[in-house]
């Protein structure tokens, strides 16, 4: 269960989309339940909208995504809409441009964002979740990408998010057969970080929330700088950009305040600058 308070509550996409802050925690929740979450090309759109004021929001320091309901997280894209919006490569091209810069956002957020998976991920709920920084599911949890099943190429950017997660073998082994795999496998091959009882998921989710948000913020931006500057090939690593944020943690006052807090034996209060 959602256990955050529902007058912080927001919604985009004709409800759809909804988003909801808690203790310096935005949530983002995919609703569309009675298709399993899957997601139209309005709540893509309705996506970005939400990360991009939970963005802007000071007061927000970690995001969670979470779908709506008991047996989905997201089921994939509303395959409805296919016969208007993906009928053809030209028409595919076009919802492909308009959904990607949802997905860049998602993939260049400078915020940490978990994914809270139960039931369903599949296809473009894939991608959604492998854009995550943590991905947390539930121990009735489905993986898969059904695209050849239904005719269809799978973008480059969710196949080199595959790769990186699962390695070659296993991103062309889901991919050719369409093949769903559980929880359990999931965990194994490194789809997902940590797989739950399902009612625990959402308490262990926020705990791991909160406890970041209690983090202090620069230290959290340079490992998330600096670990997707090591994803890169070296050619491409901005090594500056690294030591940047390096030495803005070195010079900030929440890195005074750690030291002090630590001699001082109390929790420190980091106020991201």
């Amino acid at each position: 269960m959602l256990d955050v308070p529902n007058n912080t509550e927001k919604s985009y996409a004709d409800g759809k989309i909804l988003q909801r802050i808690s203790d310096g925690v935005g949530v983002i929740t995919f609703n569309n339940p009675e298709k399993r979450n899957a997601m139209s090309l309005e709540m893509w759109e309705g996506l970005g909208s939400a990360l991009i004021e939970l963005r802007d929001n000071p007061d927000i320091r970690v995001v969670i995504m979470a779908g709506a309901g008991d047996k989905a997280f997201v089921s994939g894209a509303d395959i409805s809409q296919f016969e208007k919006t993906r009928h053809n490569a030209q028409a595919s091209e076009a919802y492909s441009r308009r959904s990607a810069a949802q997905r860049a956002l998602l993939a260049d957020y400078p915020k940490p964002t978990i994914a809270c998976i139960r039931g369903f991920c599949l296809g473009g709920g894939m991608q959604v979740a492998m854009l995550a920084d943590i991905r947390l599911a539930a121990d009735n949890s489905q993986f898969g990408i059904p695209a050849a099943k239904l005719g269809i190429a799978y973008g480059y950017d969710g196949l080199k998010h595959l790769v990186s997660l699962v390695g070659p073998s296993w991103a062309r082994l889901i991919m050719y057969t369409g093949m769903r795999i559980d929880a359990a496998e999931a965990v194994r091959i490194g789809l997902v970080d940590r797989v739950l009882p399902g009612p625990d998921l959402w308490d262990a989710t926020m705990e791991i929330a909160r406890t970041i948000s209690g983090n202090a913020p620069l230290a959290i931006k340079a490992a998330k700088i600096t670990i997707a500057e090591v994803l890169k090939d070296e050619s491409h690593r901005d090594i500056a950009a690294i030591k940047a944020v390096g030495t803005a943690c070195m010079d900030s006052e929440d890195f005074r305040e750690g030291r002090t807090a630590f001699m001082e034996k109390r929790k420190p209060q980091f106020k991201g600058r």
